[in-house]
């Protein structure tokens, strides 16, 4: 099963490439705090389907290059411009 995460669209400067911010939170088990992580992923938009600030659906997927591991399948809310 391939994972599918939600996150937003932090640049979009490369042709069929975007930068994904997706954040998750945690119970911090020593401290019993709420914890918010942050993690930018490199995705592939074969479409160019998304743009800045955009929320976003990817999925993990097979390597396209270097970087990029993930791929955009749908755009959940667009950013009104």
């Amino acid at each position: 099963m391939r994972k599918k995460l939600i996150g937003k669209v932090t640049s979009d400067k490369n042709d069929k490439s975007r930068v994904v911010q997706v954040d998750r939170s945690y119970r911090d088990a020593a401290y019993d705090k709420v914890v918010m992580v942050s993690k930018k992923l490199h995705c592939h938009d074969e479409k160019n389907i998304s743009a800045k600030g955009d929320t976003v659906v990817i999925i993990q997927s097979k390597p396209y290059s270097a970087l990029k591991r993930w791929a955009v399948i749908s755009v959940k809310n667009k950013v009104k411009k």
